[in-house]
């Protein structure tokens, strides 16, 4: 083998959920929204001047960080934008995560934290989450070099109460804390205010999930101002033109248009309630899901078997092949009638 394999940064990657190219499928794997976008981004989009995409874009992102501080009630240095929340999250891992301590996360959590840890040279723990899937506040007391955790966590759906959020922030003044929201919209609570009372908290979120945005690829973190320049520090020496044209006109559309997103949000809470009942009627177990999915395992049928019989009726949900969560199936919260169709399977195969 040739000697320049040793000067090669290898990594074991993350696996995204699978994007089958078939048609006439119930994709229920992968957490996106089942309803389109605001229909003020199809105006901007169809408004929209491709001779502006000779120019680069403007580097600062104004025009978006001032709509989402607008739509916060924050400041514009309090808020920072990247290419999807993994983008945001990161440069977090870059920019806030260099004590050379050890950072925390759950052991069943989203699975990118481990590969930027890798990829990064940054030392972890995972903290096992308990019997019934739920972060203790009181297993990440001690000396570390950070700590991130999404709420509701993923991909079990369960959420941290707030004063145990608090808990966590208040108990390590000396590290950043990131509470990942991709799914806050669904249902949870966000951590939001700590960023007043706390220095050493960062929210971030997605407009992946709940502004059905996920092929457009915008995430922002929001925190005091010091954090927010240091983020913009390492992305100015990384790469200065992160947001596309088009993502920073069309994300200003979809901020701007809450009632819109409001009634998107409320259907899929409204169908994950009814599913709820479904489930457990059918004998499926889970945990009080406060995001689009449901993380599930039935008493009786192993969960890989499930898996492979709902690809063959070509129905995706998402499969986990690992330690404690491989006897569970993680389902999407789609339509209404994609429910019922997953449903009218499962009656008959279970």
């Amino acid at each position: 083998m040739n000697k320049w394999i040793n000067n090669i940064r290898q990594v074991v990657p993350y696996t995204p959920g699978e994007q089958p190219k078939e048609k006439n499928i119930i994709k229920l794997n992968t957490n996106e929204n089942p309803y389109p976008p605001s229909p003020e981004v199809q105006k901007t989009l169809a408004g929209f001047e491709a001779d502006t995409l000779r120019l680069y874009p403007d580097p600062a992102v104004e025009g978006l960080i001032s709509a989402i501080a607008e739509n916060y009630s924050l400041k514009p240095e309090q808020v920072f934008v990247g290419v999807g929340s993994d983008d945001v999250l990161a440069m977090s891992f870059l920019t806030f995560f260099n004590s050379g301590k050890p950072v925390l996360f759950p052991d069943i959590t989203y699975s990118f934290y481990d590969v930027w840890a890798d990829l990064f040279g940054i030392p972890y723990r995972c903290v096992p989450l308990d019997d019934d899937f739920c972060i203790r506040s009181d297993d990440y007391r001690g000396d570390c070099g950070g700590i991130i955790f999404p709420n509701p966590n993923a991909p079990t759906g369960i959420e941290l109460p707030q004063e145990s959020v608090e808990k966590i922030v208040k108990d390590h003044p000396d590290v950043i804390v990131i509470v990942d929201e991709a799914y806050v919209d669904f249902g949870g609570t966000s951590a939001l205010p700590l960023i007043e009372k706390y220095d050493n908290v960062l929210i971030v979120q997605t407009f992946s999930k709940s502004r059905s945005m996920a092929g457009m690829r915008i995430g922002f973190a929001m925190g005091n101002p010091a954090l927010i320049k240091y983020l913009n520090d390492v992305k100015y020496s990384f790469n200065s033109y992160t947001m596309s044209r088009i993502s920073i006109e069309c994300g200003i559309s979809a901020i701007r248009d809450r009632s819109y997103f409001e009634e998107t949000c409320r259907r899929i809470i409204e169908t994950r309630e009814w599913a709820k009942k479904e489930l457990a009627a059918l004998g499926f177990e889970f945990g009080d899901s406060k995001a689009n999915f449901i993380f599930v395992r039935h008493k009786s049928v192993p969960a890989e078997e499930l898996y492979n019989a709902l690809r063959k009726e070509h129905i995706y949900v998402r499969y986990f092949k690992k330690p404690r969560i491989d006897n569970c199936l993680r389902i999407t919260i789609g339509t209404r009638e994609e429910m019922e169709a997953l449903f009218a399977f499962l009656r008959k195969y279970i």
